[in-house]
């Protein structure tokens, strides 16, 4: 039996939220699944400083647990039902200096965004998914999860080897119900805010921005395709992975890092 998509439409119909979704890897992703013809949701704390009148925004902080609350109600009262989870929320504001100059508290708001908000979303969605017998399920972790960097985000990097270990298990429950779960843990991408890291190097070592970008690469062990990945390559691959496309695919976690990591 052969079976025929239509790759402009492929999400036509389909209600998805991306967290995370105001900048970044986040936002590319929200667009990419727009462009796919779904309804799309996106979240963060702070409204986006330039409104996308294709997407629906809901102010939300997901580092607590009244925030998750708060945005699963208003989805489900106004939606109805949600289709596509993207966890894609992330952040790590911890201070360098390496594990003795780590607070309670660095660790207790690293895990509760970076870990405990998607657990806690699932846990609103997934029933009304159950229902239908169909839902796809994204959490966006970090090659961190395997590759930590100790001297300043070591709760981050514990976190996300906490979500792609939660993914997993997550998948073996859902699975037979009709719902796939999948990890994506991208290395460095060249966001926004990654370019103004360069600049910032840049200027305080007066070196170029390529010579800034390339210690960065060197800290991180080097990345064999040359260059950070851009967050509409990620999207690109988010956005085939909650298609009917890789309805065979669950449980599985998938690294787009250039070939960072230099282990199998």
């Amino acid at each position: 039996m052969e079976t025929y998509f239509n790759f402009n439409n492929e999400l036509l119909g389909k209600i998805a939220l991306v967290t995370g979704g105001t900048k970044g890897a986040g936002k590319a992703i929200a667009q990419r699944l727009k462009n796919a013809g779904a309804t799309v949701i996106i979240t963060a704390r702070n409204q986006p400083e330039i409104t996308n009148e294709d997407l629906h925004f809901i102010g939300a902080d997901l580092s607590k647990a009244e925030g998750t609350k708060k945005l699963a109600t208003e989805i489900l009262s106004k939606f109805g039902r949600l289709d596509i989870l993207i966890n894609s929320l992330g952040s790590s504001e911890t201070k360098g200096g390496g594990f003795s100059v780590l607070t309670d508290n660095d660790w207790e708001s690293t895990i509760r965004t970076n870990l405990l908000a998607p657990v806690r979303l699932d846990r609103e969605f997934i029933p009304q998914m159950f229902s239908r017998q169909n839902g796809v399920i994204i959490h966006i972790a970090s090659i961190q999860g395997r590759l930590p960097l100790h001297d300043s985000t070591l709760p981050y990097a514990a976190a996300k080897a906490g979500l792609i270990n939660y993914s997993k298990g997550l998948s073996k429950e859902v699975s037979p119900k009709g719902i796939r779960v999948l990890t994506v843990s991208p290395g460095w991408i060249m966001t926004d805010s990654s370019k103004r890291m360069m600049e910032r190097i840049s200027e305080s070592s007066a070196i170029s921005i390529d010579e800034a970008t390339k210690s960065v690469m060197d800290a991180l062990g080097g990345i064999p395709f040359g260059r950070p990945a851009m967050p509409e390559e990620i999207a690109e691959f988010v956005g085939f992975l909650v298609s009917p496309r890789a309805n065979y695919l669950t449980g599985t976690e998938y690294v787009i890092d250039g070939g960072t990591i230099p282990t199998i």
